[in-house]
């Protein structure tokens, strides 16, 4: 249920309106959710020092950047697999001509 409050508190935010411990207890009410005052009242508190844009943004920039990175990896390991494909190839055809020779 804590994400519901989130949920509210972006959503007041992209509304334009101020996210505060009313209209969180409002948008949460009108959700069907039982308001937790102590949740309201500690979120509003935690999100009247964040802005909430910048915020936004860098959530999103770091989801971007996660595959980005973990593309040279994934590059390496297809590199790598050719390779010892190629090893066991060559030792299964050393193993074959043992037999003939």
């Amino acid at each position: 249920m804590t994400d519901s409050y989130m949920y509210a508190a972006l959503l007041l935010h992209k509304a334009g309106k101020p996210v505060n411990e009313d209209n969180l207890a409002g948008v949460v009410k009108a959700a069907g959710v039982e308001v937790d005052q102590v949740k309201v009242k500690a979120l509003a508190s935690a999100l009247s020092e964040i802005n909430i844009d910048e915020a936004l943004k860098n959530a999103s920039a770091m989801a971007m950047a996660a595959p980005a990175a973990a593309a040279p990896a994934a590059a390496a390991k297809a590199e790598e697999k050719p390779k010892e494909e190629e090893k066991k190839e060559e030792e299964a055809l050393a193993g074959l001509a043992s037999l003939f020779g």
